[in-house]
C-alpha cells in the first residue's frame, strides 16, 4: 500500500506560478511512476504530468506541456507539479496518483494507477 498526501493548492491569479506536493509513504519501495491529473466540476479527472520513479521519462497533457513540469524527489518520496501561466481553464481538483504494478497501458489511462490522494483544490481567478 502506498499513502498519498497532495498540497500546495490555492487561489491564484491567472499568469500565476504554484507548486504542487505530493508525499509518499507506506510501500514506496514499490513505486514506478507518479503522476497528476485534476478534475474540474462536472467534467471526468484528466491526464496532467506523469514521470518515471527512477527517471525513464516523464509525459504531459497537451494542454499544460509548455507550462507545467513534473519532478521527484526520491530521497523524499515526493512528486511536484511546477505550474506556471496559469489559466482560468486550470482550475481543477488536482489528484497524485501512483503506479506499481507493471505495465504497458498509457500513463494517461486513468485505470491503471492503483494509488490516489485525496486532491487539493487550485482556483485560478481571471
Amino acid at each position: 500500500q502506498v499513502q498519498l498526501v497532495e498540497s500546495g493548492g490555492a487561489l491564484v491569479q491567472a499568469g500565476a506560478s504554484l507548486r504542487l506536493s505530493c508525499a509518499a509513504s507506506g510501500s514506496t519501495w514499490s513505486m514506478r511512476v507518479m503522476g497528476w491529473f485534476r478534475q474540474s466540476p462536472g467534467k471526468e479527472r484528466e491526464f496532467v504530468a506523469a514521470t518515471s520513479y527512477n527517471g525513464g521519462g516523464t509525459d504531459f497533457a497537451d494542454s499544460v506541456k509548455d507550462r507545467f513540469t513534473i519532478r521527484r524527489d526520491i530521497a523524499g518520496d515526493k512528486v511536484l507539479l511546477l505550474m506556471s501561466n496559469l489559466k482560468p481553464e486550470d482550475t481543477a481538483t488536482y489528484y497524485c496518483a501512483v503506479r506499481v504494478t507493471p505495465s504497458t497501458t498509457t500513463w494517461r489511462d486513468e485505470s491503471s494507477w492503483e494509488f490516489w490522494g485525496q486532491g487539493t483544490q487550485v482556483t485560478v481567478s481571471s
